[in-house]
């Protein structure tokens, strides 16, 4: 994303515009594990002054249990119709940004309510980047299976209304350039985005 669509979002305080335009809908950060979206989106919810929820959390919550002992105990198809369950009661609590697990939107049902209730954003990580941020994570039962997992989600991810590059950059500027994307799909004027 080019410095100045960046620096135009923050010089014109887009952010409480954008906090409008959402209505009741959520910000949805998908991609896989270790691209940030939790530390992002954190960072971004407290730009647009909205709740940040991270749906991993509150299923663990609602279970009572962690997520790799839902896996231990349970298996990923139990994990699975809670956090399909989780995800679109979530949904319903908009304006949020949402941080969803990795695998939640490979589920149909709940890409259809992302796109109804949201705005969804893959950030997307390249395999070294994922690697090293997940290698030393316990509570990450398929941390270790990314080879695998990457080539299957990413045509889903692509779905995404909106693709930001994690990289190793400072958070604050992901969210810029998440802020800088997000005026076209909420479809705010022309003129809020390109003031001079």
């Amino acid at each position: 994303m080019a410095n100045s669509a960046i620096q135009k979002t923050a010089e014109n305080g887009l952010e409480p515009a954008i906090a409008r335009a959402l209505g009741g809908r959520s910000i949805v950060l998908v991609g896989m594990m270790g691209a940030g979206k939790s530390s992002v989106g954190r960072r971004l919810a407290t730009r647009l002054a909205i709740p940040f929820v991270d749906a991993d959390t509150e299923i663990e919550s609602a279970a009572g249990m962690s997520i790799p002992e839902i896996f231990a105990k349970h298996g990923e198809g139990y994990f699975r119709d809670g956090e399909k369950r989780v995800i679109a009661r979530l949904l319903d609590n908009g304006p949020q940004v949402l941080a969803t697990g990795g695998g939640a939107v490979m589920d149909q049902a709940t890409r259809d309510l992302i796109h109804i209730k949201g705005i969804s954003v893959w950030l997307k990580a390249d395999l070294d980047v994922l690697t090293k941020r997940t290698k030393r994570r316990s509570d990450r039962p398929l941390a270790d299976k990314i080879n695998d997992l990457l080539p299957l989600r990413e045509p889903v991810y692509a779905l995404s209304d909106i693709t930001v590059q994690s990289r190793d950059e400072p958070h604050d500027t992901i969210v810029d350039e998440i802020l800088a994307g997000l005026p076209k799909h909420l479809n705010m004027p022309a003129a809020a985005e390109d003031k001079p």
